[in-house]
């Protein structure tokens, strides 16, 4: 699986260029020989002719290879076409999905960005076969960012998943603004029709509004008088806060947040009906107001005792420990409500990751600290963890064994000390003593 770093993300509204770099066209100067006189272009070849315009225009599921940001060839697979507007009849942008990468990178590309020699066999995708190879690609090839909790896709049968592919295969928005940031975006996300032909929208960062242009958004922020999300603020440490908002209070900002959501997370579904959750929304906090860093979601009333339904870090705050601030969070408020809890199933393989870094880590602190013998319900009372997931995860770093019909736990301070290292960094820590919260109760 080829390993690449996330889209540039600048701030005060820049982006750092990728666009690819094109031949010169007709109108620019020939290329000049070191005497100065302009060289002859080789013409092309007669069976390179013939060749190109027996492929042109290429169709979906062709795969080939095509020029990426860094300038090397990358094999794709062609996902979706359209015409270019003023063009000659096969002229086509292409849709491409880089095989090697996450879906979240796919891009519209133009022609000169594919080397043709390198097109395979021209696959006639019917309509109901394209859906399909969609679908093998996407078990095969999509992977999730560390900092992503992602909901599978495993408990969809075969036609709803062919659905969701078919529909979500396009990006529909390329980029966002959001507070001081322009972020590209990573995937589909549902928003109204009105906004099908905007590839760029303007968020207020405290109300989650969107707009289809930089001037509404100005004259939205002379209007809006939120500085932070709406909702309670439960916790503040130095700069960071973190608020909760209630889905069915505040149900345009629990949708505007799905949906920006939608937008970094590769979901089966997108949630319309916000009443039945709430929002923990962590910001960092100055004197222009609190902005969101990320947030996570759970659901009001839980028979599976899950304490988290979703998560994420925006782009611009990844890789500095909030994803592991968030799921600490999560098993904060329910060791206050007095529950075990866990993560909504099934996680993404790198989802377990995320939280087998966390259990682990809090476990083997206890472990490495505690004197004498401990079960797993004594591990689970003082860490909400449930008690499946402890015993997973201290079978997973071989420290569990079964004896006399009974699972011991063996703590070898060496042994500790070296899964502890492998573990990496626990993140920032959440200070409990901050936290000012009462569980939600229904209000009659």
């Amino acid at each position: 699986m080829g390993s690449i770093d996330t889209p540039t993300i600048t701030e005060n509204g820049s982006t750092q260029s990728h666009a690819a770099v094109e031949p010169a066209g007709d109108d620019q100067n020939p290329l000049a020989s070191s005497n100065g006189a302009p060289e002859q272009m080789t013409p092309e070849p007669e069976a390179t002719k013939k060749r190109r315009s027996s492929i042109l225009p290429l169709e979906v599921g062709t795969r080939v290879m095509c020029r990426w940001r860094d300038g090397k060839y990358h094999p794709v697979k062609v996902i979706e076409r359209r015409k270019m507007h003023f063009a000659e009849p096969n002229d086509y942008e292409y849709y491409v999905h880089y095989t090697e990468f996450n879906r979240r990178l796919d891009e519209w590309v133009k022609l000169e960005q594919f080397d043709l020699d390198s097109v395979e066999t021209v696959v006639d995708v019917k309509v109901e076969d394209k859906v399909t190879s969609l679908k093998m690609t996407r078990h095969q090839k999509r992977k999730i960012d560390e900092t992503h909790v992602e909901v599978g896709h495993e408990e969809l049968d075969a036609a709803s998943l062919r659905e969701h592919e078919e529909f979500t295969k396009v990006k529909n928005i390329a980029t966002i603004e959001l507070g001081r940031y322009e972020i590209e975006t990573w995937y589909f996300s549902p928003f109204p029709p009105e906004y099908n032909d905007s590839l760029k929208l303007y968020f207020c960062e405290f109300c989650l509004n969107f707009m289809k242009r930089k001037e509404q958004l100005q004259r939205h922020m002379r209007k809006c008088d939120l500085k932070h999300p709406p909702g309670d603020e439960i916790y503040r440490s130095g700069t960071l806060s973190m608020f909760e908002v209630d889905g069915k209070k505040n149900k345009v900002y629990g949708q505007n947040l799905c949906y920006l959501a939608k937008l970094f997370l590769d979901h089966k579904t997108l949630y319309y009906d916000v009443d039945l959750f709430l929002f923990y929304v962590l910001c960092e906090c100055d004197d222009r107001g609190c902005h969101m860093v990320g947030y996570f979601s759970k659901e009001k009333h839980s028979e599976e005792s899950y304490n988290l339904a979703c998560i994420l870090t925006l782009p611009p705050y990844q890789r500095k420990g909030y994803g592991k601030f968030l799921i600490a969070f999560s098993y904060e408020l329910s060791k206050k409500e007095g529950k075990v809890g866990t993560p909504e199933r099934p996680l993404s393989d790198l989802g377990l990751l995320s939280y087998r870094g966390y259990w682990t880590r809090v476990l083997l602190d206890i472990l490495k600290k505690h004197k004498g013998n401990i079960s797993i319900k004594e591990l689970s009372d003082m860490t909400a963890i449930k008690a499946e997931d402890i015993l997973t995860t201290l079978q997973s770093l071989e420290l569990i064994q079964y004896r006399k019909g009974q699972h011991v736990i063996c703590a070898d301070p060496k042994v500790l000390d070296r899964h502890l290292k492998a573990a990496g960094r626990g993140g920032l820590e959440v200070d409990a003593s901050k936290l000012i919260w009462t569980p939600y109760k229904e209000q009659s």
